[in-house]
C-alpha cells in the first residue's frame, strides 16, 4: 500500500501500511487511513474479503466447536435418517428406528 498510495495520501511508511493492513484485515477499520487512487482501493477490497475469510470464519468455527465440546458429548447421528436429535442414552432413533 505504501507503494501504491504514496506519502501524500497518508501512508507515510511501510510501517505506517502494515498498520492499516492490520487493521482492515482484523475488520477493525479505525478509518483514520484509507486508500484514495482505484488501484488502492481494489487492494484494500481483495484485502477485506482475505481477512474475513482468514479470521473470521475461523472464529466462528472455533467458537462452535467449543461450544460443542462443552456440551458434552457429540450428537450422534442416525445411519438411517441423519438425524441427530437423540437421547443421550438412545439405542435405537426415534424417527425412524435404526439402529444408532
Amino acid at each position: 500500500m505504501y507503494m501504491v498510495e504514496g506519502a501524500e495520501r497518508g501512508f507515510t511508511s511501510i510501517p505506517m501500511s502494515i498498520y492499516w493492513a492490520i487493521v482492515t484485515m482484523t475488520t477493525v477499520g479505525y478509518g483514520d487511513l484509507s486508500p484514495q487512487t482505484a488501484l488502492g482501493q481494489t487492494l484494500a477490497s481483495v484485502l477485506m474479503i482475505v481477512g474475513y475469510g482468514v479470521i473470521a470464519v475461523p472464529t466462528g468455527i472455533v467458537t462452535l466447536e467449543l461450544d460443542r465440546a462443552s456440551r458434552g458429548r457429540p450428537a450422534r447421528e442416525c445411519p438411517g435418517c441423519d438425524s441427530r436429535r437423540h437421547d443421550q442414552d438412545a439405542s435405537y432413533c426415534k424417527y425412524c428406528g435404526t439402529s444408532l
